[in-house]
């Protein structure tokens, strides 16, 4: 069954000096969380969340996920999978985008073998519906460690 999940954004004043909240609508779980350009396209030490580290949260759960019913599938139910993705936001001829990622696994899976653990994770990565949504969109890089 299809499911539908929501958030809500709230916005005053203009883009470089304006600053707005957001807030997941569907479970209520996080926000209102602020966010300026500032904290989006300058500083990152302000205390402030962005649309892009909102982005990133959300693909390391979903490729913790992903990766972890992978390795299951293969036989080899992880004991533990933690995952950090690191997203670049820049400038490009085209305005402000997200150009690039890097999905950092390090996963227990014991008993693997590390082509099983390759093939089950690199699968993943390309399955996970949040790599699936920004395919062809995003250069994406995995980075992928057996510990």
């Amino acid at each position: 069954m299809a499911q539908i999940r929501t958030a809500n954004a709230h916005w005053e004043g203009d883009l470089f000096g304006g600053s707005g909240t957001i807030a997941g609508a569907t479970s209520g779980s996080f926000g209102p969380l602020q966010v300026t350009w500032k904290a989006r396209a300058e500083a990152s030490d302000t205390g402030l969340t962005s649309p892009e580290e909102l982005l990133a949260a959300a693909w390391a759960s979903c490729y913790a996920m992903a990766s972890s019913n992978a390795l299951s599938k293969a036989g080899f139910p992880p004991a533990s999978n933690d995952v950090r993705v690191d997203l670049t936001f820049d400038k490009t001829d085209a305005g402000f985008t997200v150009t690039s990622a890097v999905l950092h696994l390090r996963a227990s899976a014991p008993g693997i073998e590390e082509s099983a653990f390759r093939e089950a994770v690199e699968g993943a990565k390309d399955g996970c519906p949040i790599s699936r949504a920004l395919k062809g969109n995003v250069e994406v890089t995995l980075d992928a460690e057996l510990v």
